[in-house]
């Protein structure tokens, strides 16, 4: 089974020891996504923070050689139920028609606290 992994520019990667992809057995699992910038701070807003795990997430999907038509599943953590419209609202811009099994947590805390949400993706690779 091919086992190839996906890096991304999380400084939490070669400390905890993990990808911000694996494609395996013809799937691809995107780890936990936070609103990490490759450079600067997060930005604040909880729209804005879903917006750009969409575009961390999606350039790990291109890396492994797919993309959000095929995502099958999101997993979704808040730290605000309150924020649920405007995340849910950035998530439906992208998956609105593609509509994968999808689950919203609201959890206490992420691990930064500026971090307002965190999104997993699982994809399928094409037949």
């Amino acid at each position: 089974m091919e086992r190839r992994l996906i890096p991304g520019h999380s400084p939490y990667e070669p400390i905890v020891g993990y990808s911000r992809a694996v494609v395996a057995g013809g799937e691809v699992h995107v780890a936990g996504t936070a609103p990490i910038p490759a450079e600067g701070d997060p930005p604040e807003g909880a729209y804005e923070q879903m917006r750009l795990c969409l575009e961390l997430v999606g350039a790990a999907l291109a890396q492994a050689g797919v993309g959000f038509a095929d995502v099958v599943r999101t997993r979704i953590y808040l730290t605000d139920a309150g924020d649920w419209q405007e995340v849910g609202r950035a998530h439906g811009e992208v998956f609105s028609e593609i509509r994968p099994a999808s689950t919203a947590v609201v959890d206490k805390a992420l691990l930064d606290p500026r971090w307002r949400v965190e999104l997993e993706a699982e994809a399928v690779l094409s037949a």
